[in-house]
């Protein structure tokens, strides 16, 4: 059959979109070692940003902020979508600002996260409509007994009272149903404009719960608190007191193991027991919210925490008691089973514990916001296989920075790295400041890295901070001149080494002749997906950093063994 020239392009245009159409949405798996997160039937990893809260709120600023991050090689934008600006009039949507965001990323073949900003952000309601502020009588808001000279949150909680953004009450079904209508209208427009799925994750709210005070004390919060815990939390506990975590096992014990009772006769009256509460309410009503939204378009959909305990922050109230800290994830998966997953907001200096509260009983680790501090990209990665380790306020770093760096030199292998990963084959390696250099086994090999360097602070001291440690200027920092690196182990006596700042070692952990050398020592890259090498590392410089940093390197190791 022969076709004209007009009627071939149809043809194609018409493929495309059927092709469109039936792209299957992203899920989440286990692989092999791990869990990963899949885009298109395929593990993916993300390179990934967080924008600047208001920068969305207009294409025209984002116009050269979507250029910026392609030039530093992000694969994924997390974006916004705020409720004030979706339904400034109740009832009437407008998605501009979303499509914008779908354009320009589809434009630089990008996939986007949106962050719904809409009852709770950083413990306040300041994304909600004028016509949900304006109604406090249909909306109620928290009541909180705000504790006077109890540093930041007591400071940020009379801030938000005074301007009128107070959190509003989770026991408000009025807001919870206007949320989720609004959520829902959100993911039913997505569904009919995006097909081959652009977005490809939700962020329900953001660092819900209680600041000031560790529980809400409004009328509706009293009442619920003088009734029987609810049967969905009470039947979780009981079915599942042989996993639950260690923190909220302690809660509960404290009482006895009570199945049934008010609050306070199953968890007690202080703060640990009022946290137990608003993580319930709290994780109920984001789960109904992200509930509204899959019944349209069925995504991954996550919660994120303004982290607690941390230093300065050691009680419920000080961080927002009820949000989703690694403490209450129990907590979470009986009361919102429609969330996929919890994630973290880390800015403490404890990355790598935070990272591993995270991990805990299935929940795969994803951080949507963090510092640029990239070692701790490699240690996420490498050690957790996270789906994404995110600096927020992406668009003030340097395109030509370390973060920058490591992502060019990943994009270019990242089904490499999701195969080695779901092979067991992926190792890290980051000597915190203060830490001992501690080695890995893999292939037979216990490996060091020798290096010196320390944590690099934040770059300069913020002019002033918002909740979670938010800097309100440029979020760039230093280099990072500790050691790290992701280790693969990508054949027999064979390792390839991405990191900075470090020399690799090894030692026998296997069966064999006692010792070993390095028979080869190769700089190089992936280009895509095929190793190129560079400079062979010899002679003299056999004894120099193969990895010296700052610059973000890649050396490919092959070993010998023999006595």
């Amino acid at each position: 059959m022969k076709y004209s020239s007009v009627f071939l392009p149809l043809l194609f245009l018409a493929a495309a979109n059927i092709e469109a159409q039936t792209a299957p949405l992203p899920q989440i798996r286990q692989n092999g070692a791990v869990r990963q997160f899949f885009v298109d039937n395929k593990p993916y990893i993300m390179l990934a940003g967080e924008l600047h809260n208001s920068s969305a709120s207009s294409a025209t600023f984002m116009k050269p902020i979507w250029d910026k991050v392609a030039a530093m090689h992000l694969n994924t934008v997390i974006g916004t979508a705020s409720w004030e600006l979706v339904e400034p009039v109740e009832g009437q949507f407008d998605f501009t600002l979303v499509d914008a965001q779908l354009k320009e990323a589809r434009q630089r073949n990008m996939r986007l996260i949106l962050i719904w900003f809409a009852t709770w952000k950083n413990a306040g309601s300041s994304y909600v409509p004028h016509w949900v502020k304006a109604d406090r009588k249909r909306f109620p808001q928290m009541v909180l007994n705000i504790r006077p000279n109890s540093g930041l949150s007591s400071f940020l909680a009379a801030d938000m009272e005074q301007k009128g953004t107070g959190p509003l009450s989770p026991l408000g079904e009025e807001t919870l149903k206007a949320d989720a209508k609004a959520f829902r209208a959100l993911m039913r427009h997505l569904r009919e404009v995006d097909p081959q799925h652009t977005v490809i994750m939700m962020q329900v709210e953001n660092e819900a719960g209680s600041l000031g005070d560790s529980r809400d004390r409004s009328p509706l919060a009293e009442a619920a608190w003088a009734r029987p815990v609810p049967a969905a939390l009470m039947g979780y506990f009981t079915k599942n007191k042989a996993t639950l975590l260690p923190e909220m096992l302690e809660v509960w014990k404290r009482q006895g193991y009570r199945t049934s009772g008010s609050w306070a006769e199953v968890f007690g009256t202080d703060e640990w027991a009022d946290e137990v509460f608003m993580a319930y309410h709290v994780g109920r009503y984001i789960g109904e919210v992200a509930k509204a939204g899959k019944a349209e378009l069925n995504i991954p959909m996550y919660a994120n925490a303004w982290l607690g305990p941390q230093p300065k922050q050691d009680l419920p109230g000080q961080y927002p008691s009820g949000g989703p800290v690694a403490r209450v994830m129990d907590v979470y998966r009986a009361a919102a089973s429609s969330l996929d997953l919890l994630a973290p907001d880390i800015y403490v200096p404890d990355f790598k514990g935070t990272c591993a509260l995270y991990a805990r009983s299935g929940n795969p680790l994803f951080i949507p916001e963090a510092r640029d501090q990239v070692g701790n990209l490699f240690w996420a990665m490498g050690h957790h296989a996270a789906w994404a380790w995110a600096p927020f306020g992406v668009e003030d770093l340097n395109p030509d920075g370390q973060a920058a760096q490591a992502y060019k030199l990943l994009f270019e292998m990242l089904p490499q790295l999701a195969a080695w990963q779901a092979a067991g084959k992926v190792r890290a390696i980051l000597v915190a400041e203060g830490e001992k250099p501690e080695p890995v086994s893999l292939g037979g090999y216990k490996i060091s890295l020798r290096g010196g360097g320390r944590a690099v602070a934040w770059d300069g001291t913020p002019t002033g901070e918002l909740p979670g440690a938010v800097s309100t200027s440029s979020r760039a920092m230093t280099n990072d001149t500790r050691p790290f690196a992701i280790v693969v182990n990508t054949a027999a006596d064979e390792f390839l080494f991405i990191g900075a700042n470090a020399d690799p070692s090894f030692a026998v952990d296997s069966p064999g002749p006692a010792r070993v050398g390095m028979s080869s020592k190769d700089e190089g890259h992936y280009e895509k997906g095929q190793w190129v090498p560079g400079r062979r590392i010899n002679g003299d410089e056999i004894y120099t950093p193969a990895l010296p940093g700052p610059k973000i390197g890649m050396l490919k190791v092959r070993l010998v063994r023999f006595d």
